[in-house]
């Protein structure tokens, strides 16, 4: 009989979309579902880099270089420059999603059994990146009562082993939405330094840190070898199908081994690298007006929460994501029941459940995830349904 690979097994589920069978089937019904499950923004990707693509000009769709088009590297080179970070375009790799950055990331710095270390809960597709390249997730709780803050320094310590090459941190955090301050980043510096450890970046929300600027781990002086970064255009420019994102670091014997990677799989996508480039061409006020709309989602959906019975959510500082704690036996249980056996005037609300973002068994049954993505008149609509579902629902705690 056949068998799949152990790695097969292994690879988990996503919690953000193991729910849309059922959200499916709701919507057959006639259910309205409001998506508060995925980062998916419904603000519109700017119609320059749309024009961009649209507009393009060529007879024959191209290989790029395997590091992406050197035009592109070089204006990104501008972007960073401008958020503080000073690199050359030899030292930005264009990948296939922030996904492929990661998945380079690892493959280059870790060998099979290697450990990094993650504070949970994270950003869940790093177990499945980590699956794939046979490392080990190793985490760290961070607390909602102290709003998902940095664990204490000791707590990396104590589970810090031979095999232990890296930590891996989302600023602003993917799913918590807090955002690191300067002093944090500077603790993980000097372990950094103590334990001769990579520090893997991922600045996917770095536009959107809502009170001060977000501190890169690109700011850190004296640890240029250790860090690298992951980044992606998906989130900045609502353009998450374009699959677009970077690896970058000044650490040459870890870009030299990355492009390896980046060659066996040829180039990034061609359309996308357009839309990218042309994305850097924005007026230098575009995240003015995005980063005011959400953050009034934000306000708003946070506003809710705590105003019902028995929820907490502390406030992010970043990202478009807010965890809340909910009266509730089960959090996987309660979302699956939100799509099957509930609706209020006409709809309910898709939630992802929190147990997917730890790795440490048994947390987050009564955390979930929302993604204020969507418009403030869809938000209120969708914080009525969860606070006539509380109300109702049979594992209430």
């Amino acid at each position: 009989m056949l068998t799949i690979s152990n790695r097969g097994k292994m690879m988990p589920p996503s919690p953000i979309r193991k729910l849309v069978p059922y959200a499916e089937a709701a919507k057959k019904k006639g259910t309205t579902v409001y998506h508060l499950n995925i980062g998916q923004p419904d603000i519109e990707t700017p119609k320059m880099v749309l024009d961009a693509v649209r507009n393009s000009d060529f007879t024959v769709l191209e290989y790029s270089h395997s590091a992406g088009n050197e035009s592109y590297r070089k204006k990104l080179v501008k972007y960073y420059a401008s958020v503080g970070i000073f690199v050359d375009h030899t030292q930005i790799i264009i990948t296939t999603g922030g996904s492929e950055a990661i998945l380079f990331g690892f493959m280059t710095c870790l060998d099979a059994g290697d450990e990094v270390i993650i504070p949970e809960p994270f950003y869940a597709n790093y177990n499945g990146f980590a699956v794939a390249a046979d490392v080990k997730v190793v985490p760290i709780t961070s607390r909602i009562e102290t709003g998902f803050a940095l664990p204490p320094i000791e707590d990396f310590e104590k589970v810090i082993t031979p095999r232990t090459k890296a930590i891996v941190m989302c600023n602003p955090n993917n799913p918590t939405g807090y955002s690191y301050s300067e002093a944090e980043m500077q603790q993980l510096k000097d372990l950094l330094v103590k334990h001769n450890l990579y520090l893997f970046a991922d600045e996917a929300y770095r536009e959107f840190t809502y009170e001060g600027n977000q501190f890169s781990a690109m700011h850190l002086k004296g640890v240029d070898d250790h860090v690298i970064l992951m980044d992606t255009i998906s989130k900045r420019y609502s353009a998450c199908g374009g699959r677009i994102g970077a690896l970058v670091t000044k650490n040459k014997q870890v870009l030299d081994a990355a492009m390896k990677f980046a060659q066996a799989r040829l180039s990034p996508p061609s359309f996308a690298q357009i839309a990218g480039e042309a994305a850097i061409d924005l007026p230098a006020d575009y995240f003015d007006t995005t980063k005011a709309e959400y953050k009034s989602r934000r306000d708003l959906i946070v506003k809710r929460l705590n105003a019902m019975n028995g929820v907490f959510c502390p406030n992010p500082g970043g990202a478009f994501y807010a965890m809340a704690k909910l009266p509730i036996d089960d959090s996987d249980t309660f979302c699956q029941w939100l799509l099957e056996s509930f609706e209020y005037k006409g709809a309910t609300v898709m939630l992802a459940p929190a147990t997917g973002f730890y790795g440490t068994p048994g947390l987050g049954k009564q955390e979930v995830r929302l993604a204020y993505v969507l418009n403030l008149a869809a938000i209120d609509a969708a914080m009525d349904c969860l606070e006539e579902a509380l109300k109702v629902y049979p594992g209430r705690k």
